[in-house]
């Protein structure tokens, strides 16, 4: 496929967003070179391109919250508001951001009306009002929880779908998703693609960012890709093969080029010893990793894979079993143990659990190392070998992790797992908010550790993440009910996940 930089038209009284000739620096870099992108109203738009290449920046620009150095932003027709005037930007378009932005320990009703509560005598807030307000919000919506239950109680998916019905409310019929799948499993995406649908046809507009590429054809019908700050191309989905949309992204021919297990040998030497561990969400597993072996965890979001992975680094405590680093029995519980012991982890969530943002890469990188903090030239050093052995794109070592974009902090993440020369590799969602060339490159990296006889455990709802794996494990309700060798057909591990298949 040849693609060239293409010009959006001109709007039209069906456009619900549209952004001309956008260009925005930060510093020396150019964030956004005169640029554009326009999205007619009721449809799902996709926008798609590789980590750096300017979508946050659009977002930003399309909320509000950045002025471009050039350019115009309208919404079905009308100038967008002044930047001062929150309010009026909150009624024409609203975010839901992979990091959430509900607040915790608030209640479902009051992060549905925060700063806009029902006041009753005396200017105080009329909390009976606000509940039954905010039951009426839920149900309209179709949003399944309880107006008093705390938002730090919600799962992923009821979060997300609180930030839509909260925007709804205020009047935003443009709703941009900023990588809503990434913490979801396979059904909760489909509850998520359904909702769109239904919200669609009573005329809300979606922009829908996603690394997933597969999700484009299944919910959006317009596509457009931003490559190194420009627009490269905006085309119906229907009319962008897979290869031609990962071309354009990239620039380069050919799809994701996923580094398997061909090639690679293990030895006899145990590693890791897991033996009739129980705990939240999963009973009685018995797993055994040798040198060079790198082993996926697939099944549902319920299956109890992420538990299960998490008590082998020390997150969570065991109920019973244990877990053994060349016959050293880790504490159950400590992850401190588990990283003197050799373990290293990439954990679930990198905004919550992976990265302190407001540090440097050099900091968050060597942040399992003892004595790095007070050794500033270490610690620097160090930040340096990571940034180069990672393909970090990033100024230098003392840049805040927060400056990086999604995949680049992933890197930094996966830099911190390696950064003590662990023996096991336990790897959640490694890919989880990257893009193309990055999911290549930390695949890559397991690839590369395993020949050096690391044994790693590979945690991912992604196929392509699990085609790094000498086998695959698939769990069900907590137990594990499948294994399966390399060579696996797609068809066979998703019917093994949905519980449609038997050992």
């Amino acid at each position: 496929m040849s693609t060239t930089t293409t010009t959006v038209g001109g709007a039209d009284n069906r456009t619900a967003a549209r952004a001309h000739n956008i260009s925005k620096r930060f510093g020396r870099t150019l964030a956004l070179d005169d640029v554009g992108i326009e999205i007619r109203e009721g449809e799902s738009h996709a926008l798609v391109g590789r980590n750096g290449a300017g979508k946050s920046t659009l977002v930003s620009v399309l909320t509000g919250m950045h002025v471009p150095d050039s350019g115009e932003v309208a919404f079905f027709g009308e100038p967008a508001p002044p930047v001062a005037d929150r309010a009026a930007w909150r009624k024409h378009v609203a975010c839901v951001y992979q990091k959430s932005t509900v607040v915790p320990e608030l209640s479902v009703a009051e992060n549905l009306f925060i700063n806009r509560q029902a006041l009753g005598g005396r200017r105080l807030i009329s909390w009976k009002r606000l509940r039954r307000e905010a039951t009426d919000l839920l149900e309209q919506y179709e949003v399944g929880v309880r107006p008093d239950a705390k938002v730090v109680d919600l799962t992923v998916e009821q979060r997300q779908l609180v930030e839509i019905a909260r925007a709804l409310s205020i009047g935003a019929r443009f709703i941009i998703l900023d990588e809503p799948t990434a913490q979801l499993d396979g059904p909760a995406i489909e509850r998520l693609f359904h909702r769109m649908r239904t919200l669609q046809d009573n005329g809300v507009t979606f922009l829908f960012i996603s690394h997933h590429l597969q999700e484009i054809y299944e919910v959006c019908q317009t596509v457009t890709v931003y490559r190194d700050a420009r627009h490269i191309v905006t085309a119906p989905v229907d009319g962008m093969s897979k290869p031609d949309l990962i071309e354009a992204m990239t620039g380069e021919a050919g799809g994701l080029a996923v580094p398997g297990a061909e090639g690679r040998t293990t030895s006899d030497v145990e590693v890791l010893a897991v033996r009739g561990l129980s705990g939240e969400s999963f009973s009685d597993v018995d797993l055994v990793l040798r040198e060079g072996e790198v082993v996926g965890l697939a099944g549902s979001a319920s299956s109890g894979k992420h538990e299960l992975a998490e008590t082998v680094y020390g997150l969570r405590k065991a109920f019973s079993g244990t877990v053994a680093v060349h016959g050293s029995t880790l504490r159950g519980g400590d992850v401190p143990d588990a990283l003197k012991h050799g373990v290293g982890c990439v954990p679930r969530d990198r905004h919550h659990q992976g990265l302190v943002v407001d540090l440097t890469i050099a900091e968050n990188a060597t942040m399992s190392l003892p004595g790095t903090f007070v050794r500033r030239a270490a610690l620097n050093g160090a930040g340096r070998t990571a940034i180069a052995e990672y393909d970090i794109k990033a100024a230098g070592p003392d840049q805040p992790v927060s400056d990086l974009s999604g995949g680049n902090q992933q890197k930094v993440v996966m830099a911190r797992a390696l950064a003590g020369d662990p023996s096991v590799l336990v790897l959640i969602n490694p890919t989880a908010g990257v893009d193309v060339k990055s999911k290549e490159s930390l695949l890559g990296v397991v690839d590369a550790q395993a020949r050096l006889g690391k044994a790693a455990i590979v945690v991912s709802d992604e196929l392509d993440d699990l085609k790094v794996c000498d086998r695959v494990l698939v769990m069900f309700h907590g137990q594990v009910v499948r294994e399966f060798a390399r060579g696996w057909r797609d068809q066979d591990l998703i019917a093994a996940i949905e519980g449609m298949t038997q050992q």
